[in-house]
């Protein structure tokens, strides 16, 4: 058990009968009245986000994840498979448990899949990824100047907000939190 007081972004608990991570935090002393942690969690299961408040002190269960490092291979149908690199045994994840991380997932990338007990929870992603432009307009000389963006879809389908001076066949540095570009690769 740990005192909310110690909560930090990125931890996992178990609150509720789920397991979540913190994404946000913030501790709050009103000039009346007890104080209080206003936390933003997110749902390992189902990946639904919800804000909860927390007395000040208040005990919750620390959940502990484990990280196994695999490969994603392929999918097929609704089901995505991942091969752990060392062990080669293969592990298949529907693709409504990983939407969001299947907007960066290529074949034979390596990342890690969570686990909580015996149960995979979802994809733990790299913070970036390189991904190829495979449809953009293309760029016009002089347009860097003006620090406009385009529209510019990635090999993985993701539709991203890029530079007038990309285009097509360029590696694109990927932010995963926020799904937004971040330089050429």
């Amino acid at each position: 058990m740990i005192s909310v007081n110690d909560l930090k972004t990125g931890l996992t608990i178990e609150v509720d009968n789920g397991i979540w991570t913190v994404m946000d935090f913030q501790h709050v002393k009103p000039g009346k009245g007890a104080a209080f942690v206003r936390t933003k969690l997110r749902n390992l299961r189902s990946g639904g986000i919800q804000e909860k408040t927390f007395r000040a002190g208040e005990k919750v269960a620390k959940a502990h994840i484990e990280n196994r490092k695999m490969q994603y291979l392929y999918a097929s149908a609704d089901m995505h498979t991942f091969m752990d690199t060392t062990t080669y045994e293969q592990v298949e994840l529907p693709a409504e448990q990983i939407n969001y991380e299947l907007k960066f997932l290529k074949e034979n990338m390596e990342i890690s899949i969570r686990t909580y007990g015996e149960e995979t929870i979802g994809v733990e992603l790299p913070n970036t990824v390189e991904l190829v432009v495979t449809e953009t307009e293309p760029g016009i000389k002089g347009d860097t100047a003006s620090g406009g963006t385009k529209p510019a879809t990635v090999e993985t389908g993701l539709t991203v907000q890029v530079p007038f001076f990309v285009n097509q066949g360029d590696v694109l540095i990927i932010d995963t939190s926020k799904g937004e570009y971040v330089s050429r690769g």
